[in-house]
């Protein structure tokens, strides 16, 4: 079965996360993406040495995708340059600040020249304002935005686990390629956006953004439980393992006491009446805890919670988590090709029902396309 993509062509000037991470789920939906590098490579290819002696970050953006070493300040590579965009319908770039324009693939410029097609700049704090120029990535976008501040324990901040900045700004550049796909085939004429890291990150801080500027006192920081909501954390079963558990509704709450705590009382104890109280009071409520959940193994423990039809959770290592149960039984591992050799990973979130083609497709070689490319599209005065 054809993938939504096929006949696609993006080609993406692109670094480090952020646009990489949108233009590898364009590829997963079949487009074809060609990567330009330059002389040297993308430096995410150079982050960490842990998949084969391949980047984790670069195999995890990357795959699926052409790549071709092109220096667009040599005439040659830079006319050849032109000739793949001229048959594009998307093209992405998240270059320092002001690059493009210097190169003359500002989005005016593109869109000059090429009235179908799309272009999507990803930039970390946006085209205007006093920190156009100023050099972004994803921690210092973490600590602008104020996630840092909410992220850690009591005593130290600390920054997100994943790269999550990139992510943000990468899935709303991905969405917007989507939507702007959708508005050509009812227009004929592409279009330019752009997705900033701050904004994108913002967007995802709506919460705690409005609990600031209208609530009496700021959220806290405070580690692994929630913020506002209790009990909602992790607590020791008697045999060590950590158990999360959520109540998010006085229905659950007296579904704990009753049949997990085995103390239906204290749904009448004034100290645990509702959500603020009991987030008020969560000491007293997490002793409460500890001391039945110490009676209990986690596997104990997790089959009362479920049994009550309290939502809870295991804490994880990622390596517990490449083990999952849950994939293994929804068959969610793939093979897909790299230069180091065939690699497992996860399909894409989306699962489409009735289609059976999934394409994961192989990690590039730095350059391991330009001969092909420069072939497809003719040399490039003097370079091959």
């Amino acid at each position: 079965m054809e993938l939504p993509l096929a006949g696609v062509t993006v080609v993406s000037l692109e670094q480090a996360v952020a646009a990489p991470f949108a233009t590898r789920q364009l590829a997963d939906l079949g487009a074809r993406v060609i990567k330009v590098e330059r002389p040297g490579g993308d430096f995410a290819r150079e982050y960490d040495r842990a998949v084969r002696g391949q980047s984790a970050y670069f195999v995890w953006c990357n795959r699926g995708k052409e790549s071709v070493v092109l220096d667009l300040k040599e005439p040659g590579d830079r006319a050849l340059f032109d000739r793949i965009l001229a048959r594009a319908d998307v093209f992405v770039q998240n270059l320092a600040p002001g690059a493009a324009d210097r190169l003359g693939l500002g989005a005016e410029q593109l869109r000059a020249r090429h009235p179908r097609l799309i272009v999507c700049g990803i930039s970390g704090y946006g085209d205007s304002g006093p920190y156009r120029d100023k050099k972004a990535f994803d921690l210092l976008v973490q600590c602008e935005t104020g996630l840092v501040s909410l992220t850690g324990s009591p005593e130290a901040p600390a920054r997100a686990g994943v790269s999550i900045a990139d992510v943000a700004a990468a899935m709303y550049a991905y969405t917007g390629v989507l939507t702007a796909l959708y508005e050509r085939e009812r227009t004929g004429l592409g279009s330019a956006f752009d997705v900033a890291m701050l904004d994108a990150l913002g967007e995802w801080l709506g919460q705690p953004l409005y609990h600031d500027r209208y609530a009496p006192a700021p959220l806290a920081r405070s580690g692994a439980r929630h913020p506002s909501i209790a009990p909602y954390g992790h607590y020791p079963a008697g045999d060590g393992t950590e158990v999360f558990l959520c109540v998010q509704s006085d229905r659950d709450w007296v579904a704990l006491c009753a049949k997990v705590l085995a103390q239906p009382e204290l749904t009448r104890d004034p100290r645990f009446a509702d959500n603020p109280l009991r987030h008020r009071n969560d000491a007293e409520l997490t002793a409460l805890l500890c001391r039945r959940f110490a009676e209990l193994t986690g596997a104990e423990l997790v089959a009362l919670l479920d049994s009550a039809g309290i939502a809870n959770a295991r804490l994880r290592s990622i390596r517990e988590f490449a083990d999952h149960p849950q994939l293994a039984a929804r068959d969610r591992w793939r093979e897909f090709d790299s230069p180091a050799g065939p690699l497992t990973g996860l399909l894409p979130p989306v699962t489409v029902r009735g289609r059976t083609t999934e394409r994961l497709g192989a990690v590039p070689a730095l350059g391991e396309h330009s001969a092909a490319i420069r072939a497809e599209f003719g040399p490039a005065d003097g370079k091959r």
